[in-house]
């Protein structure tokens, strides 16, 4: 498989039932997508492919084949300086334990892209596939309401 993993270009080798996740994690040391409960359900290894936020942990590895993927390890800037959505979740307190945070981070900016932050009820249903165990959810709410502000 070749693709472009956070900008640059990798070349692995994968057995076809292998998933996006374990190859990120294992393979490539990327630790930002988190193993969650590997059912598709909590989205704590939500990355993008090709733009699109896709649960790592059900996509195939060799669907990233020829393809983008990001992961929250490539979201900062080029000097390391947070993206104002990782800048937002500090300032509006969205998380706590941070097992959640890279996949909450990665549906959120999803949901900005999509254009589904219009308001607090939209963004809760564009981000319903995310679970918080923390109950950070108001911090979150409001962290990707304030960047689609910021955006406005």
């Amino acid at each position: 498989m070749a693709c472009v993993v956070n900008g640059e270009t990798v070349r692995v080798r994968v057995d076809t039932r292998e998933s996006l996740l374990d190859v990120l994690r294992e393979r490539l040391g990327l630790t930002g997508p988190k193993k969650g409960c590997d059912h598709g359900q909590c989205g704590a290894c939500t990355v993008h492919l090709d733009g699109r936020r896709v649960v790592s942990c059900l996509t195939p590895a060799v669907q990233a084949d020829g393809a983008d993927v990001t992961t929250v390890e490539g979201v900062a800037g080029p000097d390391g300086e947070l993206h104002p959505l990782q800048q937002a979740f500090i300032d509006h307190d969205a998380l706590q334990c941070g097992y959640c945070t890279p996949g909450q981070i990665m549906s959120g900016l999803a949901c900005l892209a999509e254009g589904h932050a219009g308001d607090d009820e939209q963004v809760r249903e564009y981000m319903s596939g995310n679970l918080c165990r923390c109950g950070a959810y108001a911090g979150i709410v409001a962290a990707v309401r304030a960047v689609a502000e910021q955006e406005r």
